[in-house]
């Protein structure tokens, strides 16, 4: 009898969690660049506040396009 209840419990914790996620996926696909870009300009200022480094690493960069261009040489 627990066990049915405590089953039934997490089926609807699991659904409303759901539901929630699809309802944050729509409003992302309908955010405006204008909002995405204050959404950006937040987190890099936090970062800021934070004393997070802000810097990119292009050795990083250099591999992800080597191993692009390699898939994408068996491709064809």
């Amino acid at each position: 009898m627990a066990f049915d209840q405590n089953k039934k419990l997490i089926k609807q914790f699991r659904d409303r969690w759901q539901a929630v996620a699809a309802i944050e996926a729509n409003e992302e696909k309908s955010a405006s660049v204008t909002l995405r870009w204050q959404q950006l300009n937040a987190i890099l200022n936090m970062a800021r506040g934070l004393g997070l480094p802000i810097t990119e690493d292009n050795d990083d960069d250099e591999i992800v396009y080597q191993r692009w261009s390699k898939l994408k040489g068996l491709i064809k």
